[in-house]
């Protein structure tokens, strides 16, 4: 094991103590709280036991502190996300976050044509949340059909049979933010009516 490793690894017990002590329980209390036994807790804190993900894992929960705080894990390098676009039915799709759990974040840009899209509605499981940067959105969600301007946003459910496309022949650029487990966005905005049929 190289001495870098062996350094981060003897940081760790000075790291746990003092979050638990900055939090102000026991032993005992973060035993109750983490299910890792008293006297693990206690050789880890001083350094006795060699720490790893089962232990550090329920501890980072238990503080609501990434991993990485408890291992002292070095800056990042470079702090720029290398994104590579998606083309996907006549839009380009870029992610504006890196891939994993929670909200999702997205720009899209659906390329101007002579022909408008047809409606395909679909269902998925999630929440979305749309913001249109330039252009006019069209949306179908459930019976419902609307147009989104320039700095409108609209937020659904879905489960909910949905579809959005151009709505002119013009290009249309928006954001999403989606989560794939239902996750509720904190903005609110009512859809604009729209002059369809």
């Amino acid at each position: 094991m190289s001495n870098d490793t062996e350094d981060v690894l003897q940081g760790v017990g000075p790291r746990l103590k003092a979050l638990r002590l900055s939090r102000g329980l026991t032993l005992a209390e973060l035993s109750a709280e983490t299910s890792i036994s008293v006297s693990t807790l206690s050789r880890l804190e001083s350094g006795q036991r060699r720490p790893n993900l089962e232990l550090l894992l329920p501890l980072a929960r238990a503080h609501a502190v990434p991993l990485d705080d408890l291992v002292g894990a070095p800056a990042t390098g470079d702090p720029r996300i290398h994104l590579k676009p998606v083309h996907h039915q006549g839009q380009k799709i870029l992610p504006l976050s890196r891939g994993g759990g929670g909200v999702q974040a997205f720009k899209h840009l659906l390329l101007g044509g002579a022909k408008l899209p047809d409606p395909d509605p679909k269902v998925h499981e999630g929440y979305e949340w749309m913001y249109v940067l330039r252009g006019t959105l069209r949306v179908v969600l459930g019976e419902r059909d609307f147009l989104l301007k320039q700095g409108e946003a609209a937020e659904f459910d879905t489960r909910t049979p949905h579809w959005f496309g151009r709505a002119s022949l013009e290009s249309v650029e928006f954001l999403t933010l989606f989560g794939a487990q239902g996750e509720r966005m904190h903005v609110r905005a009512a859809p604009a009516k729209s002059s369809r049929p």
